[in-house]
Protein backbone atom coordinates (compact mmCIF):
# COMPACT_ATOMS: atom_id res chain seq x y z
CA UNK A 1 0.00 0.00 0.00
CA UNK A 2 1.37 3.22 -1.08
CA UNK A 3 0.17 6.76 0.17
CA UNK A 4 3.05 8.62 -2.00
CA UNK A 5 2.09 10.71 -4.65
CA UNK A 6 3.60 10.53 -7.96
CA UNK A 7 5.19 14.21 -7.83
CA UNK A 8 7.35 13.09 -4.93
CA UNK A 9 8.10 9.42 -6.57
CA UNK A 10 11.74 10.45 -7.74
CA UNK A 11 12.91 12.36 -4.86
CA UNK A 12 12.33 16.02 -4.27
CA UNK A 13 12.21 18.22 -7.43
CA UNK A 14 14.23 22.41 -7.54
CA UNK A 15 12.05 24.22 -6.34
CA UNK A 16 11.08 21.65 -3.24
CA UNK A 17 15.15 21.28 -2.72
CA UNK A 18 15.49 25.59 -2.63
CA UNK A 19 12.31 25.28 -0.03
CA UNK A 20 15.29 23.11 2.23
CA UNK A 21 17.63 25.13 1.63
CA UNK A 22 15.73 27.82 2.72
CA UNK A 23 14.83 26.19 5.97
CA UNK A 24 18.03 25.23 6.54
CA UNK A 25 20.03 28.34 6.13
CA UNK A 26 16.67 29.72 8.99
CA UNK A 27 18.39 27.14 11.43
CA UNK A 28 16.43 24.22 10.70
CA UNK A 29 18.80 21.11 10.43
CA UNK A 30 18.86 19.88 6.77
CA UNK A 31 17.31 16.65 7.20
CA UNK A 32 14.31 18.17 9.09
CA UNK A 33 13.87 20.96 6.53
CA UNK A 34 13.81 17.76 4.16
CA UNK A 35 11.70 15.87 5.95
CA UNK A 36 8.82 18.97 6.60
CA UNK A 37 9.43 19.42 2.98
CA UNK A 38 8.72 16.01 1.74
CA UNK A 39 6.11 15.47 3.83
CA UNK A 40 4.44 18.64 3.36
CA UNK A 41 4.37 17.71 -1.12
CA UNK A 42 3.58 14.29 -0.42
CA UNK A 43 1.48 13.81 2.46
CA UNK A 44 0.83 10.42 4.03
CA UNK A 45 4.30 8.43 3.18
CA UNK A 46 5.88 5.31 5.30
CA UNK A 47 9.19 5.92 6.51
CA UNK A 48 10.62 4.36 3.52
CA UNK A 49 8.85 6.76 1.36
CA UNK A 50 10.56 9.37 2.82
CA UNK A 51 14.17 7.59 3.09
CA UNK A 52 13.28 7.28 -1.04
CA UNK A 53 11.49 10.83 -1.41
CA UNK A 54 13.88 13.07 0.77
CA UNK A 55 17.30 11.24 -0.10
CA UNK A 56 17.76 10.35 3.45
CA UNK A 57 18.89 6.83 5.37
CA UNK A 58 16.85 5.53 7.70
CA UNK A 59 18.76 6.66 10.94
CA UNK A 60 18.61 10.38 9.65
CA UNK A 61 14.70 9.77 8.98
CA UNK A 62 14.31 8.77 12.62
CA UNK A 63 16.37 11.41 14.18
CA UNK A 64 14.75 13.69 12.07
CA UNK A 65 11.09 12.69 12.76
CA UNK A 66 11.95 13.37 16.91
CA UNK A 67 12.29 16.78 16.15
CA UNK A 68 8.76 17.01 14.03
CA UNK A 69 6.87 14.90 17.33
CA UNK A 70 8.72 16.97 20.23
CA UNK A 71 7.21 20.32 17.81
CA UNK A 72 4.39 18.16 17.70
CA UNK A 73 4.22 19.13 13.82
CA UNK A 74 3.54 15.42 12.72
CA UNK A 75 1.32 12.56 13.55
CA UNK A 76 1.99 8.60 13.24
CA UNK A 77 0.53 5.55 12.90
CA UNK A 78 0.74 2.21 11.87
CA UNK A 79 -0.72 0.23 8.78
CA UNK A 80 -0.69 -3.66 8.90
CA UNK A 81 1.76 -4.54 6.25
CA UNK A 82 0.71 -7.30 3.32
CA UNK A 83 1.18 -10.69 4.52
CA UNK A 84 3.91 -11.46 7.51
CA UNK A 85 5.94 -8.97 9.36
CA UNK A 86 6.14 -5.65 11.36
CA UNK A 87 3.31 -3.13 10.60
CA UNK A 88 4.74 0.00 8.45
CA UNK A 89 4.57 3.40 10.38
CA UNK A 90 2.77 6.32 8.45
CA UNK A 91 3.62 10.09 9.14
CA UNK A 92 1.96 13.22 7.70
CA UNK A 93 1.90 16.74 8.96
CA UNK A 94 -0.18 17.54 11.77
CA UNK A 95 0.51 21.16 11.56
CA UNK A 96 0.10 23.19 8.19
CA UNK A 97 3.33 23.99 6.09
CA UNK A 98 2.08 27.76 6.53
CA UNK A 99 1.68 27.37 10.34
CA UNK A 100 5.06 25.88 10.32
CA UNK A 101 6.79 28.71 8.36
CA UNK A 102 4.98 31.18 10.52
CA UNK A 103 6.65 29.77 13.98
CA UNK A 104 10.31 29.86 12.32
CA UNK A 105 9.51 33.59 11.52
CA UNK A 106 8.18 34.07 14.79
CA UNK A 107 11.44 32.76 16.18
CA UNK A 108 13.52 34.73 13.67
CA UNK A 109 11.69 37.73 14.62
CA UNK A 110 12.67 37.18 18.24
CA UNK A 111 16.11 36.56 17.42
CA UNK A 112 16.18 40.23 15.89
CA UNK A 113 14.90 41.83 18.32
CA UNK A 114 17.19 40.52 20.98
CA UNK A 115 19.82 40.87 18.83
CA UNK A 116 19.38 44.72 18.28
CA UNK A 117 18.62 45.28 22.04
CA UNK A 118 21.99 43.85 22.99
CA UNK A 119 23.85 46.05 19.92
CA UNK A 120 21.55 48.82 21.46
CA UNK A 121 23.19 48.03 25.19
CA UNK A 122 26.57 47.83 23.74
CA UNK A 123 26.33 51.17 22.83
CA UNK A 124 25.26 52.57 25.86
CA UNK A 125 28.03 50.37 27.90
CA UNK A 126 30.44 52.08 24.67
CA UNK A 127 29.19 55.66 25.73
CA UNK A 128 29.95 55.16 29.41
CA UNK A 129 33.62 53.96 28.73
CA UNK A 130 34.38 56.88 26.67
CA UNK A 131 32.89 55.39 23.45
CA UNK A 132 34.43 57.26 20.74
CA UNK A 133 37.02 56.19 18.37
CA UNK A 134 40.50 54.61 20.05
CA UNK A 135 43.41 57.34 19.62
CA UNK A 136 46.40 56.16 18.22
Amino acid sequence: MSFMREAVVGGLNDDQLEMANILRRLGVQINVAKLITYLAAAGESTSREIEMGAGLRQPEVSIAMRTLRRENWVREYDVKAAGKGRPHKVYALTTPLDEIIGLIEEGKRKDSAQAIESVQKLRGLATTLGGGASEA
